[in-house]
């Protein structure tokens, strides 16, 4: 099978409304800039939602029968959910700090507004719980260095499965320096197999921070894992890009020199227990082996969590 390439998007396979790489721009709908639903990703569970928002802007919407959590890449806003007001602050850039959240249960309704305008990311994932409303704090964001060497990155474990209660949803945030390669060694999670592996639906959101007046681009790898499991995927990615994993070995995802590469992954899946379990590539799961002792990338962490606050 030839890899999808960035120069021609994927087509869309059987029960597939988009590709496998969306570059920004082509997967909008609506008010929303991106807007991945598991009938328009051919799946069953995972959601990714871009809203962006004028100065005074507002946008309201049914959770149906997904969760939600509302994060802020830039701008802040106020989510009211379940008769609730939620003040996220937000941050400039998702490359200058991290940010508070909310979430938003199934069957609920949601109104964000924002007085200085933003973008939003709405992470979803089909669920059978109803779990109260509440607002996630930046400053109980774990940040983790995984990695070490050139392959350190900075993961925001936001709603990672032990850090913050959802139903279905897993959700973090990578930042890898320019030049390093994350998402590494290759690794999957598309069988069930308890203790082992999670099966799990994946979307990856590209950012890429410019320098010297470039707007930078990445690279993602996606290769099939076995009979059944086919998605093979080569992108450049850049800015507003997505990249939908429904099964294979994922990785690397590399940063170009000079340009930090972030990318927010969601996940989801049919389990029963909310886990987050992988299993690396054979053929390059020994590079772990290499880390003890090698020092992480002294450019980590680019930022970790602020005091914390009371409200």
């Amino acid at each position: 099978m030839n890899p999808v390439s960035a120069s021609s998007p994927s087509a869309p396979g059987p029960g597939r409304a988009l590709g496998l790489h969306i570059p920004a721009g082509h997967g909008g709908a609506g008010r929303y800039a991106l807007d991945i639903t598991p009938e328009r990703a051919g799946w069953g569970h995972s959601s990714l939602r871009i809203l962006d928002l004028p100065s005074g802007g507002h946008h309201t919407f049914d959770a149906g029968d997904s969760e939600w959590i509302v994060l802020p890449l830039t701008g802040g806003c106020t989510v009211t959910t379940d008769g609730t007001p939620y003040e996220l602050i937000g941050r400039d850039s998702v490359f200058g700090g991290l940010t508070d959240f909310a979430y938003v249960p199934r069957d609920a309704r949601a109104r964000l507004t924002s007085r200085a305008g933003g973008r939003f990311a709405l992470a979803g994932a089909r669920c059978t719980r109803r779990l109260p409303a509440r607002r996630g704090a930046a400053a109980d964001v774990p940040v983790e260095l995984r990695g070490a060497g050139a392959c350190s990155r900075q993961v925001n474990n936001f709603a990672a499965a032990d850090t913050f209660p959802c139903d279905k949803l897993i959700a973090v945030e990578v930042l890898t320096p320019g030049g390093n390669w994350s998402s590494y060694p290759p690794h999957k999670h598309d069988t069930a197999h308890p203790g082992e592996e999670s099966e799990l639906e994946e979307i990856y959101y590209f950012d890429v921070e410019p320098a010297h007046g470039t707007p930078g681009v990445g690279y993602q790898r996606v290769t099939p894992s076995g009979p059944g499991h086919t998605t093979d995927v080569l992108a450049e990615v850049r800015a507003g890009d997505a990249v939908l994993i429904p099964d294979g070995w994922h990785g690397p995802s590399i940063a170009a020199p000079g340009h930090t590469l972030y990318y927010l992954n969601v996940m989801a899946g049919p389990g029963a227990t909310r886990e987050w379990l992988i299993r690396d590539h054979p053929d390059h799961g020994w590079i772990r082996d290499t880390w003890p002792g090698l020092p992480a990338d002294p450019r980590l962490p680019r930022y970790t969590a602020p005091p914390g606050d009371t409200r």
